[in-house]
């Protein structure tokens, strides 16, 4: 069996606090795919706003930006402001976590300790294509539970469920079944959770919008939500402030009254209630999208990946492996990222932060 490639993990977009973003030169945010710096190979990025975890093929949590430190013998991590989870082996049949605000680097006591026993279903390091598959944070091992930002930090879930795969977004959870089943719950008033209302639900829901249609990958944004099918498609629905569900949006040109009452708004508002009030601009736009909506991708591409950040989509493709820019533009329809072709690279992963966005990349194979 032929060994698998390694490729390269890049970083582009807001860096304002020193993240790792290839050579990052004091810059404010990085335009165009840089490199990663970092000790070793990097096999998992997770990215907070003000900081990013980078995890290595050794077992080494590299952190970087408003926070900056290091630890080894680690398999995974997961980055929020709040909360900093390290996934640890503690011996041969059972994982630690572990859990410190993000502040205090690692260093210390952690606000709590977590010890979780192994099985024959937990994710293996040997799997293929294991470096370029989802991070299991937030999702623990066998699937029983997953980390929550706020307390109780570990929450259950049915084990019915038989959960594949759980992403996090700033308010919701979307969580993927072993049948290829989207659930979601949490806020809504963003339309994030898909069911056609902008109502909270307490406890997981079926989609039944996508109900029949099998799912291969679940993201969740700030106030977003994608889902890849088996077949390639995306759906997509939630909030659509900058164009990041590739519907129509106002533009800022047509009418600045309402451009500015958007941005005088804070994210826990109701920002929607803004991009609704009708000012006599005729373009259409569409600020909330509650029910998954199918996304035509240029060139009738399958998609194979998505991720999603606080107001932007990243999606990888089957024919192409390649995604996003090289300005600061907001955009509401799915562009390329040119970058990756001329490099003559193909992309495998993408994960996206709140303001920025990381791909792992291998050279193009020739045909």
């Amino acid at each position: 069996m032929a060994k698998e490639q390694h490729g390269t993990w890049f970083g582009f977009g807001f860096c304002g606090f020193g993240q790792v973003l290839g050579s990052g030169n004091g810059r404010h945010s990085v335009h165009s795919p840089e490199p990663l710096r970092a000790s070793e190979d990097v096999c998992r990025v997770s990215a907070s706003w003000s900081y990013t975890a980078l995890v290595t093929r050794g077992g080494r949590v590299e952190l970087s930006g408003s926070v900056s430190s290091s630890a080894d013998g680690c398999r995974d991590a997961w980055a929020s402001e709040g909360l900093l989870v390290v996934l640890r082996d503690k011996d041969g049949s059972s994982t630690e976590l572990r859990a410190w605000t993000p502040s205090s680097a690692l260093q210390g006591e952690p606000l709590w300790v977590q010890n979780l026993v192994s099985g024959a279903d937990d994710p293996g390091e040997d799997e293929p294509s294991s470096e370029t598959r989802a991070s299991t944070l937030p999702l623990l091992p066998r699937a029983h539970a997953y980390v929550n930002p706020q307390p109780p930090f570990c929450q259950p879930l049915a084990p019915e469920l038989r959960v594949r795969q759980l992403e996090l977004g700033a308010e919701h959870v979307l969580m993927l079944c072993e049948a290829g089943q989207v659930f979601s719950w949490g806020g809504g008033r963003h339309g994030q959770l898909g069911h056609g209302t902008l109502e909270a639900e307490l406890k997981p829901r079926l989609l039944e919008a996508l109900q029949g249609l099998w799912m291969a990958e679940v993201a969740a944004g700030g106030w977003h939500s994608v889902c890849v099918s088996e077949t390639g498609d995306i759906y997509i629905w939630g909030w659509n402030e900058s164009g990041q569900l590739a519907l129509p949006i106002r533009n800022p040109t047509e009418d600045k009254r309402v451009s500015r009452a958007a941005t005088e708004l804070n994210e826990d508002c109701l920002e929607e209630e803004a991009a609704m009030t009708d000012l006599g601009a005729p373009a259409p736009f569409i600020a909330i999208q509650p029910f998954p909506a199918l996304l035509d991708l240029p060139l009738g591409s399958d998609a194979v990946k998505a991720s999603c950040g606080s107001r932007h989509t990243a999606v990888v493709t089957r024919k192409y492996g390649q995604l996003g820019h090289k300005d600061s533009s907001s955009l509401d329809r799915p562009c390329r990222v040119e970058y990756f072709a001329e490099k003559q690279l193909q992309v495998r992963a993408v994960t996206c932060g709140p303001w920025n966005t990381y791909v792992y990349a291998v050279e193009r194979e020739e045909i």
